[in-house]
């Protein structure tokens, strides 16, 4: 009797002595610096209400700006609510061709974010990869992947993105442009953007595999794959984790750019960039809202990212705690 009332106890003593994963994260030392970092609580706030209200856009706005057939011309240039001729629902107004503003800012946001979050992420993946195969194996390899990385550092960034947009867009059927014209934005921003996370990458991992704990893997015959993702990688992820939070900001900001310049997104998908791009065209005629609120927003989305990036840099930085 004594050993089954004794049973349920002692495994509830075990399962108490087991801290969940929402414990481990509250007690560890990045959640405290978080916690006691004022300008990253408001900036990881700022930034998730951006996104809540994008991801969320056709619950809340009062239109669907892609669809064209739900447009209607009278509601054309009317001026933000509170103005004189300011209407409802349109609170920030709408452009020239009825369209609401807030409701082009909340889809807008939802691409670039998207935009910025895939390509950092397409060019994360190809910059561990060629930076681990380049610093544990070194020698032709490592010459072959760098003098690549070279060409593409001695070149503008914006330039490269420009040609591959125009190349392939210049490739595909007419009918293929619009739809093709987020992945080939993705596929733009990240190509001249993996070089950093693979120089990275490769010098921590040309100082991990000297280490002892690599060398015994060598000598036990582990398969290389293995050594490179499950012993050296883990070791070399706190400066990416830093590069690709900044780069985030950055990737968003590319997009942006590319869309001013009309090689981005397409006038009836449009993008932050788009929107100003078409604002700016009626900046110097009355209809300043068309481009002043897409450019705010555009601000305060890359405001909050490097901020996030900043705090994570310091707190990831054992000198400076």
């Amino acid at each position: 009797m004594t050993d089954i009332h004794s049973r349920p106890s002692t495994q509830l003593q075990d399962n108490e002595a087991k801290p969940s994963w929402v414990k481990r994260m509250r007690d560890s030392d990045l959640w405290y610096s978080f916690h006691s970092h004022p300008s990253a609580v408001f900036a990881a706030a700022l930034l998730g209400l951006v996104a809540l209200t994008a991801f969320l856009a056709p619950v809340i706005t009062p239109q669907n700006p892609y669809d064209l057939s739900a447009l209607e011309l009278w509601n054309s240039e009317i001026p933000p609510i509170w103005s004189e001729n300011g209407q409802m629902p349109f609170l920030l107004g709408t452009d020239t061709q009825g369209r609401d503003i807030l409701s082009a800012i909340l889809y807008g946001s939802r691409i670039s974010l998207i935009i910025g979050f895939a390509s950092v992420m397409l060019a994360l993946a190809v910059g561990l990869a060629l930076g681990l195969v380049a610093g544990y194996f070194g020698g032709w390899v490592d010459n072959v992947i760098m003098r690549v990385g070279d060409v593409l550092l001695s070149m503008p960034f914006i330039l490269i993105a420009i040609l591959i947009t125009a190349i392939a867009t210049a490739s595909l059927p007419v009918g293929l442009k619009d739809v093709l014209a987020a992945p080939i934005l993705i596929f733009a921003i990240a190509v001249p953007s993996w070089v950093q996370y693979a120089r990275t990458v490769r010098a921590s991992t040309m100082v991990e595999a000297k280490k002892e704990y690599v060398q015994a893997a060598k000598l036990i015959r582990v398969k290389s794959w293995r050594i490179m993702l499950h012993h050296i990688l883990p070791n070399c992820m706190t400066p990416i984790m830093v590069a690709a939070t900044l780069n985030f900001g950055l990737a968003i900001l590319s997009e942006a750019t590319l869309s001013f310049l009309g090689v981005g997104m397409p006038p009836d998908q449009p993008s932050l960039g788009t929107l100003i791009r078409i604002g700016n065209q009626f900046l110097f005629s009355g209809l300043w809202w068309i481009v002043v609120f897409p450019s705010i927003q555009l601000c305060l989305i890359v405001l909050s990212v490097n901020m996030i990036g900043d705090w994570l840099r310091d707190a990831l930085n054992p000198k400076l705690r």
